[in-house]
C-alpha cells in the first residue's frame, strides 16, 4: 500500500454561514464547489487548500457538540504548515480571533500555536523551517 497524500478532512460545523466566512474568509481557503442537499438539510462545501488537499465542510440540523476540547475520541487537530507563524497570529488577532501563546516543539524546535474554528475545533499553526 502507497498513500500518497491527505486528499481531505470532512468537519462538521454548527453555524454553516459562520464556518463558510471562517474557513473562506479568516483562512484564505478558495471554494471549489458548494451543494446544498435538500433531502439531508445540509451543505457541502469543498475547500482548497495549497498543496492540493481539501477541506470538506458540512453542516447537518443538530449536530452533537464536541465532547471536550483537545482530547476528544478521533480528531484531535488540524494543522496548518505556515512560512511565517507572527505574521499569521497578527493576522488572526487582527479579526478578533484569540490566538494561544505561541510554543516551541521540544523535538523539533519549531515554533506552533493554537486557535479554535466557529465550533471550537483546535487548528494549528506550524511553522515551517
Amino acid at each position: 500500500m502507497r498513500i500518497s497524500a491527505i486528499h481531505h478532512v470532512a468537519i462538521i460545523c454548527s453555524d454553516y454561514p459562520r464556518s463558510k466566512r471562517f474557513y473562506t474568509q479568516v483562512l484564505g481557503l478558495r471554494v471549489l464547489a458548494e451543494v446544498h442537499r435538500e433531502a439531508r438539510r445540509s451543505y457541502k462545501l469543498d475547500l482548497a487548500l495549497p498543496d492540493g488537499g481539501q477541506i470538506e465542510l458540512f453542516s447537518f440540523p443538530d449536530p452533537p457538540p464536541r465532547p471536550s476540547y483537545p482530547e476528544a475520541c478521533g480528531l484531535r487537530h488540524l494543522a496548518f504548515a505556515v512560512d511565517d507563524i507572527d505574521a499569521c497570529v497578527a493576522e488572526l488577532q487582527a479579526q478578533a480571533i484569540a490566538v494561544e501563546a505561541v510554543r516551541i516543539d521540544e523535538y523539533t524546535g519549531r515554533r506552533y500555536t493554537f486557535f479554535a474554528d466557529p465550533d471550537g475545533l483546535p487548528i494549528e499553526f506550524y511553522e515551517r523551517g
